[in-house]
């Protein structure tokens, strides 16, 4: 990234809530370029949100607390900026789906419809048989089924996505937006690597030692096990909130729906499954997946392994949101809560919580540190302070 002059404004001290990457970029990068101090409060007793990662207890693996994160991205200044404050080891997150007709490589690609159908295509037979399967009759597909059935025909929707979505999302997918879909390309060739991003990698220390670097400088504060309350905002000059949009106004309008995330451990000697990740994309059994965490880092050896069964649910108050659903009646009460907030002043709403949306992590970086120039910009100009991404006003 190119070099930036350090703005001197005022010695400003602003409110960051929220320790995981939005929170800690943004606070980073407020600190390197204005004259301030920055406070970061987290109601967990951990940074890094839900990428943190911890060493199990028990046999030395490096945990990835709420689920698995792998890092991948096609923006090399974001890349870069990772890289600043730890070594982001290469990794390919290879998918295995487990069904009742056996195991394939997933995401569907040749050597899944090849195996799936008993043929030897190559990449333009597989393209040409394909279109076959799709339903013809779909001309522009209105929900999630019918971008599926549109694009890959009815058996392979049935055994690989409609189960996994109904347990994913807890809802039939004619309920779903067909952009969903979008994340789960098909290939015409035999690369099973799970994302197609240019650089992919876990960090060597794991996520939360990146991100308490990315908070290591003199004038920030971090403060966790720390609950957010709004009174907290009048003892500073400006508050970056990165929490949940609905729970800064205390759910006066109602609860946007997510989807949360449970786990069941299962410990063992050697090698549990043979793969990091295996989805479970029919119905039974209820788990959408199994990762075993060793394989996250293929660098170190271990003789004990563990693994952790997924299941998805609603989040009820208690829960950890992890992916917000943004089905019809969700969308009508975000534009509700962002009308609200439109009549504050004083904080502005960052990251995938605070803007209701899913964000990669690669994507919440790039937000935060765009977002932090124009907080810069705005006040070098003299103008109101910028209420949420510029992104988030098309999304």
């Amino acid at each position: 990234m190119a070099k930036r002059d350090v703005e001197t404004v005022t010695k400003e001290n602003y409110l960051v809530v929220g320790a995981g990457f939005s929170g800690a970029v943004l606070a980073r990068e407020l600190v390197e370029r204005l004259a301030c101090r920055v406070t970061v409060i987290d109601t967990r007793p951990h940074v890094a949100g839900n990428c943190h990662t911890e060493r199990d207890a028990v046999t030395g693996v490096m945990i990835h607390k709420y689920g698995p994160h792998i890092f991948n991205t096609n923006r090399p200044h974001v890349w870069d900026y990772v890289n600043r404050f730890g070594v982001l080891r290469p990794y390919s997150n290879r998918v295995k789906a487990s069904t009742s007709r056996g195991i394939f490589s997933f995401p569907i690609n040749l050597h899944t419809i090849n195996q799936f159908f008993g043929k030897k295509l190559n990449p333009g037979e597989a393209r040409v048989f394909l279109e076959s399967l799709g339903d013809k009759s779909i001309r522009e597909p209105r929900n999630f089924e019918e971008q599926a059935l549109k694009f890959i025909g009815r058996k392979l929707y049935e055994l690989f996505i409609y189960g996994y979505t109904r347990k994913q999302w807890g809802c039939e997918p004619v309920e779903l937006p067909a952009s969903i879909l979008k994340r789960l390309p098909v290939r015409f060739n035999y690369n099973d690597v799970y994302y197609d991003s240019k650089q992919q990698g876990i960090p060597e220390q794991g996520y939360t030692a990146i991100v308490e670097k990315i908070l290591d400088h003199p004038a920030i504060a971090v403060q966790l096990a720390t609950p957010f309350h709004r009174e907290m905002e009048q003892a500073y000059d400006h508050t970056f909130y990165t929490g949940l949009l609905d729970a800064y106004f205390e759910f006066g309008l109602g609860r946007l729906g997510y989807r949360t995330i449970t786990f069941e451990r299962i410990d063992a000697e050697g090698d549990y499954q043979g793969n990091a990740v295996i989805n479970y994309t029919e119905l039974d059994p209820p788990f959408t997946r199994i990762h075993e965490h060793k394989h996250f880092a293929p660098w170190e050896q271990h003789d004990l392994t563990v693994a952790f069964k997924e299941f998805s649910k609603e989040t009820g108050p208690e829960d950890v949101a992890y992916y917000p659903k943004r089905l019809a009646i969700d969308r009508q009460l975000l534009q509700e809560y962002r009308q609200a907030a439109e009549k504050l002043r004083g904080v502005s709403f960052v990251g995938r919580l605070g803007t209701y949306r899913y964000l990669d992590m690669d994507a919440v970086i790039d937000e935060a540190l765009n977002f932090s120039s124009l907080y810069v910009q705005s006040r070098q100009k003299g103008k109101p302070a910028p209420l949420f991404p510029n992104r988030e006003a098309a999304s």
